[in-house]
C-alpha cells in the first residue's frame, strides 16, 4: 500500500513538473505574427434614421447628406424643405480580418459627427467602407445596438448612462472584395515578434529547425525570422499550422521600470537589480499659521464744547506662527543581488509615497545603483 502510495505521488510529482516546465513556454502563434497577413481599417460615411426625436436638428452637413441621398432616387427637393431632428451623420468604422471573402460579415462601429444626443433606436442607410486606397471594400446598413442611454428634462437637466451616440451593427457590413495578400505568391514566410529581442529569434530559430530540419529558419535582425515554407498552397497551411503551435521559451526582457506621471502608476520589471546601496528617507513638512491682532485705536479733537472723540484707522499687527515638523529619517540598505521584491519590501517598509518612491528610483539611477532603464509615460 505504502509503495503504491509512493509511486502515485511520483507520478503526480512527474506531472506537475512538466507542467510547470511547459507552462514557462509560449507558442509561436503568441508571440508572433506572418509578416502581410493583417488586419485592414475600413471607414465610411453614412446617415442614421429613424431616431426619436434625439437626431442633429439643423446641422447643415446632415440635410445636405439627406438631400444628396433623396436625389439618388429621383426626387428633388431643398434642403431648407427637411429636418434632421430624427437622422444623424455618422462615421462607420470596422476592421477587415486577412483572407475574409466577398459574402462575408463585420461586426462595424458607429459614432456620430454632429449634435446627435443619441443613436438609440436608429438605422444606418447603405453605406460604403473604404480602404486606405479609396477602394470599396465593403457595404455596411442596419439596426444599431446602442448601449447607452440619454434623458433630457424640459427644466434642461439630463442623465447620460455609458455613451449614448456610439453604437454598434452585429455583422452589419458585407464583404464586397477581399484584400489580396502576399501569403501564397512568396516562397518565404516572415515571422515577426511582438516584442523584438534577439535572443528571443534565436531560439524562434533554433526550435523551427529542430522540427522540420536545419536551415529552415534564419533570423534577419531582432524581430524577424524568415521561414522556408512549401510552394505548394495547401502543404504551406498545414506547414503554418504546425510551425505556429511550436513552443518556446521567450528570452527574459530587458529590466524596466514603467512611471506613469499622470496616475503614479508604478510598474517594477521582475528582471530589476540594485546593487549595494543605502538608501535614506525622511519627510519636512512646513507650516506656516497667519494670525494678524487688529487694534483699534481713537482720534480726540477739541472744539469749544470740548473733546470729540472719533473712530481712528485700525492698527494691524501681524502674527505669524512657522512650524516645522520632520518625520523621522528612515534607511534601508541593498545587499548585492537585490531582486523585486526585496526593493519592494524594503521601500513599502519607510511608508513611501508613489511620488517618493520615484524620487528613490531616479536617485538610484543617478548613482548607478539601479539595473534597469526607468521610462516615463
Amino acid at each position: 500500500m505504502n509503495r503504491r502510495l509512493t509511486q502515485l505521488i511520483l507520478c503526480i510529482l512527474l506531472i506537475l513538473g512538466c507542467a510547470s516546465g511547459q507552462a514557462l513556454a509560449d507558442r509561436l502563434k503568441d508571440l508572433t505574427s506572418i509578416a502581410g497577413v493583417r488586419t485592414n481599417q475600413l471607414v465610411g460615411y453614412g446617415v442614421v434614421v429613424g431616431l426619436a426625436g434625439t437626431g442633429d436638428g439643423s446641422s447643415g452637413l446632415t440635410l445636405q447628406s439627406l438631400q444628396s441621398m433623396v436625389s439618388q432616387f429621383g426626387l428633388v427637393t431643398d434642403a431648407a424643405n427637411l429636418t434632421a431632428k430624427n437622422a444623424a451623420a455618422v462615421m462607420v468604422t470596422a476592421e477587415m480580418p486577412a483572407f475574409m471573402k466577398p459574402g462575408q460579415k463585420l461586426d462595424v462601429t458607429v459614432s456620430t459627427v454632429g449634435g446627435a444626443k443619441s443613436l438609440r433606436g436608429g438605422m444606418l442607410l447603405m453605406t460604403p467602407l473604404l480602404g486606405a486606397d479609396g477602394e470599396t471594400y465593403a457595404i455596411a446598413q442596419g439596426s444599431l445596438v446602442v448601449g447607452g442611454l440619454g434623458v433630457t428634462g424640459n427644466d434642461g437637466s439630463s442623465v447620460i448612462v455609458n455613451v449614448p451616440t456610439v453604437g454598434r451593427i452585429p455583422r452589419g457590413a458585407s464583404i464586397e472584395r477581399m484584400v489580396e495578400t502576399p501569403f501564397q505568391s512568396t516562397d518565404n514566410v516572415l515571422l515577426n515578434l511582438h516584442q523584438g529581442d534577439f535572443s528571443t529569434a534565436m531560439r524562434l530559430a533554433e526550435a523551427v529547425n529542430e522540427v522540420f530540419g536545419p536551415e529552415v529558419a534564419t533570423p534577419l535582425d531582432a524581430s524577424t525570422v524568415k521561414i522556408r515554407a512549401p510552394k505548394d498552397p495547401s502543404q504551406k497551411v498545414s506547414f503554418i499550422s504546425l510551425l505556429e503551435n511550436i513552443e518556446i521559451e521567450p528570452a527574459r526582457p530587458a529590466a524596466k521600470v514603467i512611471v506613469n506621471s499622470r496616475t503614479g502608476t508604478i510598474v517594477i520589471g521582475g528582471n530589476v537589480r540594485v546593487t549595494p546601496s543605502v538608501v535614506t528617507h525622511g519627510s519636512l513638512t512646513v507650516r506656516i499659521n497667519e494670525d494678524p491682532q487688529v487694534t483699534p485705536t481713537a482720534n480726540v479733537a477739541q472744539n469749544a464744547q470740548g473733546a470729540v472723540v472719533t473712530p481712528g484707522q485700525p492698527v494691524v499687527t501681524d502674527d505669524s506662527e512657522i512650524v516645522i515638523e520632520e518625520e523621522p529619517a528612515r534607511a534601508f540598505i541593498f545587499d548585492p543581488g537585490v531582486e523585486l521584491s526585496d526593493v519592494v519590501d524594503a521601500i513599502n517598509g519607510v511608508g513611501a509615497s508613489p511620488a517618493d518612491l520615484v524620487v528613490i528610483l531616479e536617485a538610484l539611477r543617478e548613482a548607478g545603483a539601479l539595473r534597469a532603464e526607468i521610462i516615463v509615460i
